[in-house]
Protein backbone atom coordinates (compact mmCIF):
# COMPACT_ATOMS: atom_id res chain seq x y z
CA UNK A 1 0.00 0.00 0.00
CA UNK A 2 2.79 2.24 0.63
CA UNK A 3 5.48 2.87 -1.53
CA UNK A 4 6.98 5.00 -0.49
CA UNK A 5 6.23 6.60 3.86
CA UNK A 6 7.57 9.92 2.38
CA UNK A 7 8.11 11.81 -0.60
CA UNK A 8 9.91 15.23 -1.27
CA UNK A 9 8.79 16.50 -3.75
CA UNK A 10 8.98 18.23 -6.51
CA UNK A 11 5.37 19.35 -4.65
CA UNK A 12 2.08 19.19 -3.40
CA UNK A 13 -0.22 20.97 -0.64
CA UNK A 14 -2.66 18.47 1.78
CA UNK A 15 -5.81 20.29 2.81
CA UNK A 16 -6.56 19.77 5.84
CA UNK A 17 -9.88 17.13 5.93
CA UNK A 18 -13.49 19.44 6.20
CA UNK A 19 -14.99 16.82 8.90
CA UNK A 20 -13.12 17.33 11.45
CA UNK A 21 -15.38 18.38 14.56
CA UNK A 22 -14.99 22.36 15.80
CA UNK A 23 -14.56 23.71 19.12
CA UNK A 24 -18.19 24.91 20.54
CA UNK A 25 -17.68 28.44 19.88
CA UNK A 26 -14.57 28.66 17.34
CA UNK A 27 -11.29 27.37 16.42
CA UNK A 28 -9.13 30.11 16.53
CA UNK A 29 -6.16 29.10 19.69
CA UNK A 30 -4.48 25.96 20.85
CA UNK A 31 -5.81 23.08 18.56
CA UNK A 32 -4.84 21.08 20.81
CA UNK A 33 -7.03 22.17 23.31
CA UNK A 34 -9.75 20.59 21.41
CA UNK A 35 -8.27 17.91 19.47
CA UNK A 36 -6.10 15.17 20.11
CA UNK A 37 -4.94 12.20 19.43
CA UNK A 38 -3.19 9.33 21.47
CA UNK A 39 -0.47 7.19 20.34
CA UNK A 40 -2.59 3.89 20.93
CA UNK A 41 -5.38 5.74 19.02
CA UNK A 42 -3.21 6.47 16.07
CA UNK A 43 -1.98 2.98 15.89
CA UNK A 44 -5.81 1.73 15.59
CA UNK A 45 -6.61 4.02 13.30
CA UNK A 46 -3.55 2.92 10.61
CA UNK A 47 -3.32 -0.59 11.77
CA UNK A 48 -4.13 -2.22 8.52
CA UNK A 49 -1.61 -0.13 6.78
CA UNK A 50 1.34 -2.28 8.37
CA UNK A 51 3.09 0.31 9.83
CA UNK A 52 4.27 1.66 13.22
CA UNK A 53 3.32 4.59 15.16
CA UNK A 54 6.26 6.35 16.87
CA UNK A 55 5.16 9.46 17.70
CA UNK A 56 2.19 11.67 17.14
CA UNK A 57 2.34 16.09 16.80
CA UNK A 58 0.05 18.32 15.52
CA UNK A 59 0.60 18.80 11.89
CA UNK A 60 1.60 22.58 11.45
CA UNK A 61 -0.81 22.24 8.71
CA UNK A 62 -4.15 23.11 10.99
CA UNK A 63 -6.78 20.18 10.84
CA UNK A 64 -4.24 17.61 10.99
CA UNK A 65 -2.57 14.86 13.14
CA UNK A 66 1.02 14.74 11.82
CA UNK A 67 2.46 11.08 12.64
CA UNK A 68 5.95 9.55 12.78
CA UNK A 69 5.77 5.89 11.29
CA UNK A 70 8.02 3.09 10.90
CA UNK A 71 8.14 0.29 8.82
CA UNK A 72 10.94 -2.25 7.44
CA UNK A 73 13.14 -0.06 9.57
CA UNK A 74 12.28 3.11 7.15
CA UNK A 75 10.26 6.28 8.65
CA UNK A 76 7.96 8.38 7.25
CA UNK A 77 5.03 11.25 7.86
CA UNK A 78 1.20 9.78 7.77
CA UNK A 79 -1.71 12.46 8.58
CA UNK A 80 -4.92 11.64 10.44
CA UNK A 81 -7.82 14.58 10.02
CA UNK A 82 -9.31 15.69 13.27
CA UNK A 83 -12.56 13.82 12.98
CA UNK A 84 -9.97 11.12 12.85
CA UNK A 85 -12.18 9.67 9.75
CA UNK A 86 -9.17 9.45 6.91
CA UNK A 87 -5.46 8.82 6.25
CA UNK A 88 -3.80 10.97 4.20
CA UNK A 89 -0.38 9.84 2.75
CA UNK A 90 1.94 12.77 1.49
CA UNK A 91 3.34 16.35 2.35
CA UNK A 92 2.90 19.29 3.35
CA UNK A 93 4.52 22.68 1.93
CA UNK A 94 4.84 26.15 2.96
CA UNK A 95 2.85 28.37 0.83
CA UNK A 96 5.73 31.04 0.80
CA UNK A 97 9.09 29.12 0.80
CA UNK A 98 7.69 25.49 -0.95
CA UNK A 99 9.73 23.55 1.66
CA UNK A 100 8.40 20.19 3.40
CA UNK A 101 6.64 22.31 6.82
CA UNK A 102 6.97 18.71 8.79
CA UNK A 103 6.49 18.59 12.97
CA UNK A 104 8.54 16.01 13.14
CA UNK A 105 11.40 17.19 11.07
CA UNK A 106 14.77 16.83 13.70
CA UNK A 107 13.49 12.94 13.72
CA UNK A 108 13.58 11.98 10.02
CA UNK A 109 16.69 11.61 7.98
CA UNK A 110 17.66 14.94 6.36
CA UNK A 111 17.45 13.93 2.46
CA UNK A 112 21.12 14.18 1.14
CA UNK A 113 21.55 17.85 -1.04
CA UNK A 114 22.85 18.23 -3.99
CA UNK A 115 24.77 21.34 -5.11
CA UNK A 116 26.68 19.24 -8.61
CA UNK A 117 26.33 16.84 -11.05
CA UNK A 118 28.38 16.28 -13.92
CA UNK A 119 26.53 16.63 -17.03
CA UNK A 120 28.44 13.92 -18.84
CA UNK A 121 27.08 11.70 -16.23
CA UNK A 122 23.47 12.11 -17.08
CA UNK A 123 21.89 9.56 -19.12
CA UNK A 124 21.19 11.63 -21.95
CA UNK A 125 20.13 9.14 -24.22
CA UNK A 126 16.84 8.49 -22.03
CA UNK A 127 15.93 11.82 -22.44
CA UNK A 128 13.00 14.08 -24.59
CA UNK A 129 14.89 17.14 -26.29
CA UNK A 130 12.84 20.45 -26.66
CA UNK A 131 14.78 23.18 -28.53
CA UNK A 132 17.97 22.39 -30.57
CA UNK A 133 19.00 18.97 -30.11
CA UNK A 134 22.64 19.97 -31.67
CA UNK A 135 22.25 23.06 -29.50
CA UNK A 136 26.12 23.40 -28.03
CA UNK A 137 24.43 24.50 -24.40
CA UNK A 138 22.49 21.68 -22.73
CA UNK A 139 19.99 22.16 -20.03
CA UNK A 140 18.83 18.97 -17.79
CA UNK A 141 15.36 19.40 -16.28
CA UNK A 142 14.22 16.23 -14.07
CA UNK A 143 10.50 16.33 -14.36
CA UNK A 144 7.18 14.59 -13.31
CA UNK A 145 4.39 14.67 -15.94
CA UNK A 146 1.69 14.56 -13.05
CA UNK A 147 3.19 17.27 -10.85
CA UNK A 148 1.64 20.25 -11.05
CA UNK A 149 4.90 22.83 -10.51
CA UNK A 150 6.04 20.51 -13.52
CA UNK A 151 3.26 21.74 -15.61
CA UNK A 152 4.56 25.39 -15.38
CA UNK A 153 7.62 24.65 -15.53
CA UNK A 154 6.73 23.02 -18.70
CA UNK A 155 4.73 26.10 -20.23
CA UNK A 156 8.20 28.08 -19.13
CA UNK A 157 10.77 25.79 -21.24
CA UNK A 158 8.48 25.58 -24.30
CA UNK A 159 8.89 29.60 -24.22
CA UNK A 160 12.83 29.34 -23.35
CA UNK A 161 12.88 26.99 -26.57
CA UNK A 162 11.39 29.94 -28.51
CA UNK A 163 13.51 32.26 -27.42
CA UNK A 164 16.96 30.81 -28.13
CA UNK A 165 18.38 28.60 -30.53
CA UNK A 166 21.63 27.52 -29.14
CA UNK A 167 20.22 25.32 -26.19
CA UNK A 168 19.16 21.76 -25.99
CA UNK A 169 16.75 21.22 -23.13
CA UNK A 170 16.88 17.67 -22.27
CA UNK A 171 13.54 16.12 -20.22
CA UNK A 172 14.47 14.04 -18.22
CA UNK A 173 11.04 11.97 -17.27
CA UNK A 174 11.43 10.91 -13.00
CA UNK A 175 8.23 9.45 -12.23
CA UNK A 176 7.77 10.41 -8.04
CA UNK A 177 6.31 7.23 -5.98
CA UNK A 178 3.21 10.03 -5.06
CA UNK A 179 2.01 9.88 -8.83
CA UNK A 180 1.43 6.16 -9.52
CA UNK A 181 0.19 6.99 -12.77
CA UNK A 182 3.17 9.19 -14.26
CA UNK A 183 5.38 6.30 -14.53
CA UNK A 184 3.59 4.61 -17.84
CA UNK A 185 3.37 8.26 -18.95
CA UNK A 186 6.94 8.66 -18.74
CA UNK A 187 7.36 5.44 -20.57
CA UNK A 188 4.63 6.49 -23.26
CA UNK A 189 6.33 9.25 -23.84
CA UNK A 190 9.94 8.06 -24.44
CA UNK A 191 8.75 5.12 -26.54
CA UNK A 192 7.88 8.12 -29.43
CA UNK A 193 10.16 10.60 -28.22
CA UNK A 194 7.33 13.29 -29.50
CA UNK A 195 6.92 16.30 -27.90
CA UNK A 196 3.17 16.58 -28.91
CA UNK A 197 2.79 13.66 -26.43
CA UNK A 198 5.11 15.45 -23.83
CA UNK A 199 2.63 18.79 -24.14
CA UNK A 200 -0.63 16.23 -24.03
CA UNK A 201 0.97 14.41 -20.89
CA UNK A 202 1.31 17.97 -18.53
CA UNK A 203 -1.96 19.03 -20.04
CA UNK A 204 -3.55 16.22 -18.24
CA UNK A 205 -4.87 14.61 -21.49
CA UNK A 206 -5.24 11.10 -21.34
CA UNK A 207 -2.45 8.81 -23.31
CA UNK A 208 -1.97 5.49 -24.88
CA UNK A 209 -0.82 2.40 -22.78
CA UNK A 210 2.79 1.98 -23.16
CA UNK A 211 4.14 -1.31 -24.83
CA UNK A 212 7.60 -1.60 -24.88
CA UNK A 213 9.70 -2.99 -22.21
CA UNK A 214 12.61 -0.70 -23.47
CA UNK A 215 11.23 2.40 -22.35
CA UNK A 216 10.52 0.83 -18.91
CA UNK A 217 14.23 0.05 -18.77
CA UNK A 218 14.91 3.98 -19.48
CA UNK A 219 12.39 5.03 -17.12
CA UNK A 220 13.93 3.21 -14.25
CA UNK A 221 17.44 4.07 -15.64
CA UNK A 222 16.41 7.99 -15.56
CA UNK A 223 15.22 7.31 -11.75
CA UNK A 224 18.08 5.07 -10.57
CA UNK A 225 19.78 7.89 -11.53
CA UNK A 226 17.88 10.67 -9.84
CA UNK A 227 18.01 8.40 -6.63
CA UNK A 228 21.75 7.97 -6.66
CA UNK A 229 23.15 11.62 -7.48
CA UNK A 230 20.76 13.33 -4.25
CA UNK A 231 17.21 14.44 -6.85
CA UNK A 232 14.25 13.46 -4.61
CA UNK A 233 11.67 16.36 -6.06
CA UNK A 234 10.58 17.74 -9.23
CA UNK A 235 11.66 20.01 -11.45
CA UNK A 236 15.07 19.75 -10.65
CA UNK A 237 17.35 21.19 -13.49
CA UNK A 238 20.82 20.57 -13.90
CA UNK A 239 22.40 24.08 -15.89
CA UNK A 240 25.53 23.37 -18.12
CA UNK A 241 27.84 23.92 -15.95
CA UNK A 242 26.31 20.89 -13.47
CA UNK A 243 24.99 23.12 -11.28
CA UNK A 244 21.98 22.18 -9.50
CA UNK A 245 18.62 24.35 -8.59
CA UNK A 246 15.29 22.58 -7.57
CA UNK A 247 12.55 24.19 -9.06
CA UNK A 248 12.69 26.23 -12.22
CA UNK A 249 12.18 30.17 -12.80
CA UNK A 250 10.15 31.94 -15.53
CA UNK A 251 11.62 31.77 -18.87
CA UNK A 252 13.51 35.31 -19.19
CA UNK A 253 14.75 34.12 -15.84
CA UNK A 254 16.24 31.02 -16.33
CA UNK A 255 17.64 32.78 -20.04
CA UNK A 256 19.44 35.06 -18.37
CA UNK A 257 20.86 32.70 -15.94
CA UNK A 258 22.18 30.16 -18.86
CA UNK A 259 23.76 33.37 -20.35
CA UNK A 260 25.33 34.23 -17.36
CA UNK A 261 23.84 37.59 -16.42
Amino acid sequence: MLKELLCACAVSVMLASPSFAMAKDSCGGDCTSCHSLSLKEAGDLIRKTGVNVKSVKQSPARGLHELLVEKDGKQGILFVDYGKKHIIQGAVFSADSLRPAIAHEKELPQPKEVSFIDPATIPAHHAVVMGNPKASKKLFVFTDPDCPYCRKAHLELVKLASMTTDLAIHIMLYPLPMHPAAFDKSRTILESRKLDLLDKAFEGKELPKPSKDSSRTAVEAIVSFANANGISGTPTMVLPDGRVQVGLPDAETLKKMLEGK
